[in-house]
């Protein structure tokens, strides 16, 4: 049995890691009354719209001139099934737009509601660790809808749970489980740790852009 145990405990730190992190967002999602997040596209699409009300064509040719689809790609079915579900739930309102002898368009404009949503699934995003970068990402490329003040303290509680978060991850990375496990998984575990020392760099950067106030002398 002890034989057993020693087999698979190789793979503690890196479970304890996973369980941590759904654990925090669980706790998370229950502490704003188990409101679920937007999914990634939603929140991609309502902070374009949030920016200038666009047709649903309009926002495709955007995210190709933005090359958005090299680090997460949105089909063109995507964005018109997402905008189909978010009008349905009020997030978003459309406008018949009739130019000439062009055919109609609907323009789609963001609601009060869709504005309170788009908020929430940002601050969660920003509060929260993901091994999908995406979240976060997506989250910090249309968090302008936020004060900056708000901004800058979000960002600084993230930073904080990330600096928690790799110091858990640290006293679990020690010499007597890296002589015990395999070296994939000491690799795995490093690798894991790579990308929250990522998230910290990343997260300080942004932080420094607020300090410095470039938006604000806009």
């Amino acid at each position: 049995m002890l034989d057993k145990f020693l087999n698979i405990s190789f793979l503690f730190p890196i479970c304890m890691l996973l369980l941590y992190s759904t654990l925090y967002i669980k706790q998370f999602t229950y502490e704003q009354g188990g409101q679920e997040m937007l999914s990634k596209p939603a929140t991609l699409l309502l902070g374009i719209i949030y920016e200038k009300p666009l047709n649903a064509y309009e926002i495709t040719k955007l995210l190709d001139y933005m090359n958005i689809k090299w680090w997460f790609n949105v089909a063109d079915s995507t964005v018109y099934t997402t905008l189909k579900n978010l009008e349905k739930r009020g997030l978003i309102e459309g406008t018949i737009e009739r130019i000439g002898n062009m055919p109609d368009r609907t323009i789609y404009s963001l609601t009060d509601k869709g504005g309170d949503e788009l908020k929430e699934t940002i601050k969660e995003s920003i509060l929260q660790f993901s091994f999908d970068t995406n979240v976060f990402t997506i989250a910090a490329f249309v968090m302008d809808i936020l004060e900056t003040e708000e901004k800058k303290m979000l960002l600084e509680k993230r930073l904080n749970i990330l600096q928690s978060y790799l110091m858990g991850i640290n006293k679990q990375d020690n010499e007597v489980w890296k002589q015990e496990a395999p070296d994939f998984h000491v690799a795995n575990l490093e690798r894991m740790i790579d990308i929250v020392q990522a998230e910290i760099s990343g997260t300080k950067r942004l932080l420094s852009v607020i300090g410095e106030g470039k938006n604000n002398e806009e």
